[in-house]
């Protein structure tokens, strides 16, 4: 179910994903904004609180991420100047419909390998718990990460990854909710124990790539039509997120 679970989500979002036309990812980055800000802010975010000895615990977590993401992104960027060199500032800005070099990619497949993981550790919980639990457990984790998956696969798009590297990846990001299911089943009260870090790093990733990557480039049109179909895109994103939330909560219930 782990593995079920990590895939058919993937599987679902590529499908809608490799529909989209390529004119259409610019503009749909504005969804994947709004699932991304929906996920931490409303799902994550909240548990990553909740699993924590203290919120400032929680907090100081997340402020760590962005630090660290913040970092990281510094070391693609180096990477790509000394490959490449950088005249001025021209590669420190992200082009309005080209790409980041693939920074905004790797940030996201980073965070969301952490939250695949603890999606695995949660399963396996509700497993030792009971079967039916945890087939339960498994769908709820389905139903809530498929418009996330939509986001982030658009996010590896935009980021110049093609549809087929995008779809591997997403992948291979997905066995992590294998890993942390076995690993979960085998030590469970040792993978418990770290579900807030990962939770943290998972959110921080998510709010860094959002506001730190897409955002600005969303600054670059700035007339009122382009405006208005950013602002409703990014409302259609926290809301996909909004409504799949207690379904999920209902099947958990």
């Amino acid at each position: 179910m782990s593995f079920a679970g990590g895939l058919l989500s993937v599987v679902v979002a590529a499908v809608f994903a490799f529909t989209a036309r390529p004119n259409w990812v610019p503009v749909l980055i504005s969804y994947a904004i709004g699932a991304l800000l929906g996920a931490a802010f409303l799902e994550v975010l909240p548990h990553a609180i909740e699993a924590a000895e203290s919120p400032e615990k929680a907090a100081m977590n997340v402020l760590a991420g962005i630090m660290l993401f913040f970092v990281l992104e510094k070391l693609v960027l180096w990477r790509h100047c000394h490959d490449e060199g950088c005249q001025g500032h021209e590669h420190h800005h992200h082009g309005g419909h080209g790409h980041d070099h693939g920074r905004s990619g790797l940030l996201i497949l980073i965070g969301d390998t952490f939250h695949n993981f603890v999606d695995g550790v949660l399963i396996a919980a509700a497993f030792v718990e009971s079967t039916p639990l945890g087939i339960v457990t498994a769908l709820a984790i389905i139903a809530h990460e498929i418009p996330q998956e939509v986001g982030d696969f658009l996010i590896l798009i935009h980021s110049g990854y093609s549809k087929t590297r995008a779809l591997v990846f997403n992948l291979l990001s997905s066995l992590a909710t294998l890993v942390g299911g076995i690993l979960a089943y085998v030590a469970l009260s040792h993978m418990q124990a770290l579900v807030p870090v990962f939770l943290a790093l998972a959110a921080a990733s998510m709010i860094y790539v959002a506001v730190a990557d897409l955002i600005p480039g969303l600054h670059k049109r700035t007339e009122l039509r382009a405006t208005a179909q950013q602002v409703l895109l990014i409302a259609a994103g926290i809301a996909s997120i909004v409504f799949a939330h207690p379904l999920a909560e209902r099947a958990l219930g």
